[in-house]
């Protein structure tokens, strides 16, 4: 009889260590997923600004504006990862598209730099939000590195 129950309890043991196995392996995939649109439109963001953020240099934000605008547009019609697939994600993902035309309507009319600043801090962060989102909001914005 004791045999038997170090029997069960081994048997109990291994199948817990599988069990806690298996978890830790369906979360790593799940730390693994790429979001393809969102690597895309960051590096865009990154270069765009950056130097806006660290020395008020806002041409590669005037240069990348009809970029950062065509590139919201087609990441917000992509389909979504069925980790964010959900009417909050669609939804900022629209306003990005919208404030990303914002900016660069705003760049192709002269507007002023402050303007174009504001527009472009704003399209800034909405890109943010949808990552904090993506990652479940555990990414405090100066942690990020761009």
């Amino acid at each position: 009889m004791k045999h038997i129950w170090i029997l069960v309890v081994a048997l109990g043991l291994a199948l817990a260590a599988c069990q806690s196995k298996e978890q830790k392996a369906e979360e790593a995939a799940e730390e693994q997923i790429e979001w393809a649109e969102m690597d895309a439109y960051h590096m865009l963001m990154a270069e765009a600004f950056h130097p806006y953020k660290d020395s008020s240099n806002l041409a590669p934000a005037k240069t990348g504006a009809v970029e950062l605008a065509a590139e919201a547009v087609k990441w917000a019609s992509a389909p979504l990862p069925a980790k964010v697939d959900n009417e909050q994600m669609r939804a900022m993902l629209e306003r990005l598209k919208l404030n990303a035309g914002a900016l660069s309507e705003k760049v192709q009319m002269n507007a002023s730099d402050e303007e174009i600043g504001q527009a472009l801090t704003t399209l800034h962060d909405d890109f943010h939000a949808i990552m904090e989102a993506w990652h479940g909001g555990g990414h405090e914005h100066g942690e990020h590195k761009h």
